[in-house]
């Protein structure tokens, strides 16, 4: 499919995005960013802001919407947590935002590393805000309390879709699983977070039922970007979904009790996310 005229970015390459790579790059951090293409890279690394993903670049899972590679990954790198807390000072940063591959290979699915790396940012910069996007942990309460008392400010972890077309996108992660897993975070008193995709054949009364379940669950912050598929080998675009009816699902979810929707066609689970811990 062709893609609209609001679809369409240019990278400029700022001093601040220059500089952002320069951080990124020589101290072997990996961004979603880079490995999720995202269309927003440009603004956010202009605006000195990025994403870090934990835990290497390569994921055990292999979702058809998403970009990162799949396969074996290598042994966790012990000296990843301080390279983040150190890049988080040098770029000077407010809000950071962590998210990390999936580690099913790992006995704790990667929750120790997690931690560690929250810790390392706050002792190094302790008026930092936090969110943490992560994975399901295979629904695993007792990892999720490690993450939670690490103490994040926003605790993230996306639905992706729709009840009916999750099997068909998510390699793992159930749909129940991820309404679990933001329930529990929900109820631990910290403040939840979710984000889906749509262009990938959703109805609009489908979207109404996915937040109704994350308004029981405790869910209040929703996300809602346009799917874009990042190759011929990934789940194909349905529909391109026009600029109003974004506008159409941050009313429905603000009408519905969300206290705050962000809904349009560049918008990305961490887009402005330092917008959200207010």
């Amino acid at each position: 499919m062709r893609k609209p005229d609001w679809l369409k970015v240019r990278i400029t390459a700022t001093e601040r995005y220059t500089q952002t790579k320069r951080i990124v790059d020589s101290h072997c951090l990996h961004t979603i960013c880079s490995s999720g293409r995202c269309p927003n890279m440009g603004e956010c690394w202009g605006r000195g802001v990025a994403t870090f993903m934990i835990g290497g670049e390569v994921c055990t899972r292999s979702c058809k919407f998403c970009n990162t590679q799949t396969g074996r990954p290598k042994p966790l790198d012990e000296d990843e947590p301080f390279h983040v807390a150190e890049s988080v000072a040098l770029m000077k940063l407010r809000h950071v935002v962590i998210t990390s591959v999936d580690r099913d290979d790992l006995p704790d699915l990667g929750a120790g590393h997690w931690s560690q790396t929250i810790q390392e940012i706050r002792r190094l910069n302790p008026h930092v805000t936090i969110e943490a996007l992560i994975p399901d942990f295979q629904g695993r309460t007792d990892l999720l309390d490690q993450i939670i008392s690490s103490s994040p400010d926003i605790v993230s972890h996306n639905l992706e879709t729709v009840r009916r077309i999750t099997p068909l996108i998510r390699s793992v992660a159930t749909y129940e699983t991820s309404l679990r897993v933001i329930g529990h975070i929900s109820q631990s008193g910290v403040k939840s977070k979710s984000g889906i995709m749509v262009g990938l054949g959703e109805t609009i009364e489908e979207v109404g039922c996915l937040m109704d379940d994350l308004l029981c669950v405790g869910c209040r912050i929703l996300t809602i970007g346009q799917y874009l598929q990042p190759s011929l080998h990934h789940y194909p675009v349905t529909e391109y979904i026009t600029p109003s009816q974004f506008a159409v699902y941050k009313t429905m979810g603000l009408n519905k009790g969300f206290d705050i929707v962000e809904s349009a066609p560049f918008v990305r689970s961490s887009y402005y996310a330092e917008k959200h811990i207010q």
